[in-house]
């Protein structure tokens, strides 16, 4: 990546972080209470190194075929940097899925994802469940929650959670760290903002009642479009990708069968 492009890059991905603690202040939270976690569907393997250069550490995928492709590519790119460098501090990426997670793609998903954020289902939980038999620790999972209802979303709707969350509880080899919800596609701000509010609602409701153990506590909401006001609504984990990448530098990955 040329110096132009690097600055770039460099610059937006401060100024999203900047934005991230002015709203996590006006929250009344400490910056380091927000995870920003880069979606870098849309971007390409350099703008990837580049963001881990700079100390970026989270990282997300939507398709499990470019999740695992990319994390194979970055992990060895990282390896042969510190083979020829022993003494550079580069950081271990995160790699999260925050896509649709078919029940066929569970374990390739699993060789590299740290968090998945979709689960929608029982079924797909089970098949997490399955698939975690032997390993070392849980697979760390977050429930994506439909607050605004519509048919275009995944998720389960919101009085289905807490019955969903006391089944997933008797799973072992499954931790459930918290709760996952999208903005409406219409409506602005005051649309994200009444949704945002109710998963926070609902995710303190489980919070209240236990579900879910004492590492129930990720919030994950808000997009490059929304992402101050889901910190203003409690978010703790936001999504942020164009805002970061800048335009597409690939192209999206068609739908996996």
């Amino acid at each position: 990546m040329d110096a132009a492009a690097s600055g770039a890059l460099r610059g937006r991905w401060t100024e999203v972080r900047q934005r991230v603690e002015a709203a996590a202040r006006r929250s009344g939270r400490k910056p380091t209470d927000v995870l920003l976690v880069v979606v870098t569907k849309s971007g390409s393997i350099d703008q990837i190194r580049e963001l881990v250069q700079f100390g970026q550490v989270d990282m997300a995928e939507n398709r499990v075929q470019q999740l695992v492709q990319r994390a194979a590519s970055v992990g060895e790119w990282l390896q042969r940097r510190r083979e020829m460098d022993p003494k550079a501090e580069l950081p271990t990426v995160r790699w999260h899925m925050i896509g649709s997670l078919q029940r066929n793609k569970v374990r390739k998903c699993m060789e590299v994802a740290r968090l998945i954020h979709g689960v929608d289902s029982l079924r797909l939980a089970e098949e997490i469940q399955a698939a975690a038999v032997r390993r070392e620790t849980p697979m760390e999972v977050l429930v994506e929650v439909n607050v605004s209802g519509e048919d275009s979303k995944h998720g389960i709707a919101p009085p289905a959670v807490r019955h969903l969350l006391d089944q997933m509880d008797t799973m072992l080899n499954l931790k459930v760290r918290g709760l996952m919800c999208m903005a409406p596609l219409s409506g602005g701000t005051e649309a994200a903002r009444r949704t945002f509010d109710r998963c926070r609602e609902i995710f303190e409701d489980c919070r209240t009642s236990g579900a879910g153990g004492d590492r129930f506590d990720l919030l994950s909401m808000g997009m490059s479009g929304d992402f101050e006001v889901a910190i203003e609504c409690g978010a703790n984990l936001v999504r942020v990708g164009g805002a970061v990448i800048g335009p597409p530098q690939v192209e999206e990955p068609p739908e996996e069968a």
